[in-house]
């Protein structure tokens, strides 16, 4: 068995990334929710970058996905690294995948002179916040509260008087 590496994902991964999020969907407990098409990735990820992508794979099996954007924060007045989302196959956790991500996006961040990395967790999710917190040394943002709209929302937020 090789060791696993990391690449950035290229044309023509598309299916791969649709299975891990799947998969993400899926432990999260999601699936339903899951609604990008190899399409949409191809368009979004590789046409008009709106996003980029990690990939990490042992041997030439595709065992975990990083998905990240910019973003720019008016404190720092710098940009920011966002880590949509972070999933490694349950059968490779523990084997350090997640630390080699992590070591890749602060490459990344540290490359484009970002001036912070943000992500969120599911509050169920404690293994994963153990790890940011005792692993990473990641602070928890307890005085923010997510928020979102979706198409739906999207659509009535425009007809707002």
């Amino acid at each position: 068995m090789s060791q696993p590496y990391i690449r950035p994902a290229k044309p023509g991964d598309e299916e791969a990334i649709i299975q891990l999020i799947k998969d993400l969907a899926t432990y999260e407990k999601e699936l339903e929710s899951a609604k990008a098409t190899p399409d949409l990735i191809k368009k979004n990820l590789f046409e008009t970058p709106f996003a980029h992508a990690l990939l990490a794979f042992e041997s030439d099996e595709p065992i975990g996905l990083a998905l990240y954007f910019f973003n720019y924060s008016t404190w720092t007045g710098k940009p920011g690294l966002y880590l949509e989302d972070l999933f490694v196959s349950e059968k490779k956790r523990g084997k350090g995948v997640a630390k080699a991500f992590f070591r890749e996006l602060a490459k990344i961040a540290q490359e484009k002179d970002c001036g912070r990395m943000d992500w969120s967790v599911l509050k169920w999710n404690t293994p994963s916040i153990d790890f940011y917190e005792k692993k990473l040394k990641a602070t928890k943002m307890d005085d923010w509260v997510g928020m979102r709209l979706d198409e739906d929302g999207i659509k009535e937020l425009t007809k707002l008087e």
